[in-house]
């Protein structure tokens, strides 16, 4: 009978115990989860603050070898200018007009052309009788002279860095020759510096690329990570609701049960409870003795007077009197 009646609570205990293991199982599966979320992030920043490294360093290097092609290239365009001269001098050499009085040439040209700018800059500034007409034309021809000033400045700067002399152009010739060598030596030179940074660049472009991949792929799994750990949080919290519920229904159960036995132990109290421990149960016997018969205080009940003492004394003895026997003595 009993355990017919403790069987429902068994069969909920049971399964509350089977829904708090697999509620404790779910939540290491979450936490496990979440440390390998962790874990895969803290790796994925590692890697990622490596590939910020050695970005960084790539961008120096490649910034290094931009250099080095500009110089080798500012070498070549020496190199060039030197060879184009030598080429002048050589298409010269029978008695045409040297490239010296070319230069020359250009160089007053230059400097007339500066003085005209000169010029029409200060009367800009200083005539005020010009009319519209007059002055925008004026700009005109100052714009054509600016132009043809930036134009001049080249081989005015030519001219003053390569001197030639028309006496003895076969040594300039040789001279012009080796400064062309030596430029291209040196241009040679740079793209060699050049190519070995290079060379220093692959590797790391190939480590850039692997750390690339790595930071994708650790971020995956983190991204992998925190949705099963999400997945298993919502499984949780659904389980949870139904944990909450079969506590609830025992802790009910409970509270009948304690609340039933209080009341029987209650009721057992209550019966064994004698006159003195009880004001209600003294009056009622009160009551019922004053019912029933004649209850006078220090004295006694009409059906008490055969039991007195007085009356016992009064009433007569029935047993007889035995006689003994006189005992003979032997004379």
């Amino acid at each position: 009978m009993q355990s017919d009646e403790n069987s429902p609570d068994d069969d909920l205990r049971t399964r509350l115990h089977a829904m708090e293991t697999r509620l404790r199982r779910m939540r290491d599966q979450r936490s496990s989860h979440n440390e390998s979320a962790r874990r895969a992030a803290d790796s994925r920043d590692s890697v990622q603050e490596q590939g910020k490294e050695l970005r960084k360093a790539i961008e120096d290097k490649l910034n290094e070898q931009k250099e080095v092609r500009s110089r080798a290239k500012a070498h070549q365009n020496q190199r060039d200018s030197i060879q184009s001269r030598i080429r002048e001098i050589i298409s010269n050499k029978r008695g045409k007009k040297g490239d010296e009085g070319k230069a020359k040439t250009g160089v007053v040209a230059l400097s007339e052309t500066i003085a005209r700018i000169s010029s029409i800059e200060n009367r800009i500034m200083t005539d005020g009788n010009l009319t519209l007409k007059a002055e925008n034309r004026i700009l005109r021809e100052l714009k054509s002279l600016i132009a043809r000033r930036d134009e001049l400045l080249p081989a005015a700067a030519e001219f003053e860095s390569i001197k030639i002399d028309l006496g003895d152009l076969e040594s300039t010739i040789q001279s012009l020759k080796a400064e062309a060598d030596a430029q291209h030596k040196a241009m040679t030179d740079a793209h060699k510096e050049a190519d070995a940074i290079w060379e220093e660049v692959k590797p790391m472009l190939e480590e850039r690329d692997f750390l690339r991949s790595e930071g994708d792929r650790l971020h995956s799994l983190f991204v992998e990570s925190r949705e099963s750990a999400n997945s298993i949080h919502t499984e949780i919290e659904a389980l949870l609701k139904e944990v909450n519920k079969a506590r609830d229904e025992m802790r009910a159960r409970r509270e009948e049960r304690e609340r039933a036995i209080k009341d029987h132990n209650q009721s057992v109290r209550d019966a064994l409870k004698t006159p003195d421990q009880d004001e209600e149960l003294a009056d009622s016997l009160t009551e019922q003795l004053l019912s029933q018969g004649n209850l006078t205080l220090g004295g006694s009940m009409s059906g008490d007077a055969e039991g007195s003492p007085v009356a016992k004394e009064e009433k007569p003895s029935s047993r007889k009197r035995v006689r003994k026997p006189k005992s003979f003595r032997g004379r």
